[in-house]
């Protein structure tokens, strides 16, 4: 049976649906969390509204703070970190001819680049305990490219081999690194999408349906398990059939 109690977990990106799914789904598993993002007013309605819940406004798009950001965010959860959850990220689309410098590094920057600055500093404090687990959310356009999505795909693409990378480097010392691929998921993003453009979506997808958040949650509590303590290096794939690696 799955047990997070006396676990200590930071999970990017809470105030929004994926993230917001993921901090209920682990609190009930008796988690303590340290939730972070930057809708201040959603990340005091999560504390208020689910147990073992700490928050931080935090934009990880300030690379130069994140080290600041983990050591504050440790000191919150009481010293010891086993577990960040990096779902934090965005797209800013455009058709490459199109694309602007600026559009490309943004997202390169922030779904990349702090992703792999929130692992390295994280790891530093796992290493002290001499375990930790890293979870990491990337794209199923990771794998398959997209629609004016280069910078994007990129970014998660490059998330799945920089963890395969510091799974090898830290498999020793008892730290995992792996990595979760939602397809599309049901949140207030494709809720906005034309129905037309949804409905050929969901006919790509063999399970006939979008996910939902929880989907991606139930994925993470696994893997901060000790269920899940022999893999390494592996990405699993939540998205209905949609893609089969």
């Amino acid at each position: 049976m799955i047990n997070l109690k006396n676990k200590n977990i930071i999970i990017t990106g809470a105030s929004g649906g994926i993230g917001n799914s993921i901090v209920k789904k682990l609190s009930e598993f008796e988690a303590n969390i340290l939730a972070t993002g930057t809708k201040t007013e959603k990340l005091e309605e999560l504390k208020s509204n689910v147990k073992n819940v700490k928050i931080l406004t935090f934009d990880i798009s300030l690379s130069e703070k994140i080290e600041e950001f983990i050591e504050n965010a440790t000191t919150q959860l009481g010293g010891k970190l086993d577990c960040i959850v990096n779902n934090a990220g965005l797209t800013q689309d455009n058709l490459a001819i199109r694309m602007s410098l600026d559009e490309w590094k943004k997202v390169i920057d922030v779904n990349l680049t702090s992703t792999f600055l929130l692992s390295k500093f994280a790891i530093k404090k796992m290493l002290k305990s001499k375990s930790g687990k890293i979870i990491n959310i990337t794209s199923v356009v990771g794998h398959t490219g997209n629609l004016g999505q280069a910078n994007y795909t990129a970014s998660k693409a490059g998330i799945v081999a920089m963890s395969k990378s510091l799974a090898i480097e830290y498999a020793k010392k008892n730290i995992n690194i792996n990595c979760i691929s939602p397809g599309f998921i049901k949140t207030a993003m494709t809720d906005k999408l034309d129905e037309k453009f949804k409905e050929l979506i969901i006919s790509k997808i063999p399970s006939a349906r979008l996910g939902e958040p929880e989907d991606i949650a139930n994925a993470v509590l696994f893997l901060a398990s000790d269920q899940s303590n022999y893999i390494n290096g592996e990405t699993i794939h939540v998205n209905g059939g949609m893609y089969m690696a």
